[in-house]
């Protein structure tokens, strides 16, 4: 998960093990450029709190969306 942009990026949850309170599995979550947390294998998501955190990286995997999708769901915030 690298891939640093100024477009909102996104990830697919695929465990939220020691936060089912904050992350749903099989959830998008929008991904927010944080290179220090990068750095320690932590990645910013809003969760569903509505507020942005840090996670493990493992617990999500990079997706890549359609420009149309991405303004999709820009929109419906």
């Amino acid at each position: 998960m690298s891939r640093q942009s100024n477009e909102p990026q996104y990830v697919l949850c695929v465990s939220n093990r020691g936060y089912p309170a904050s992350l749903m599995v099989r959830r998008l979550y929008r991904r927010l450029a944080d290179a220090d947390a990068h750095e320690r294998g932590l990645v910013r998501v809003v969760d569903e709190s509505g507020d942005d955190y840090l996670y493990p990286e493992k617990l999500f995997v990079a997706v890549d969306l359609p420009r149309q999708v991405g303004r999709a769901f820009r929109a419906a915030r």
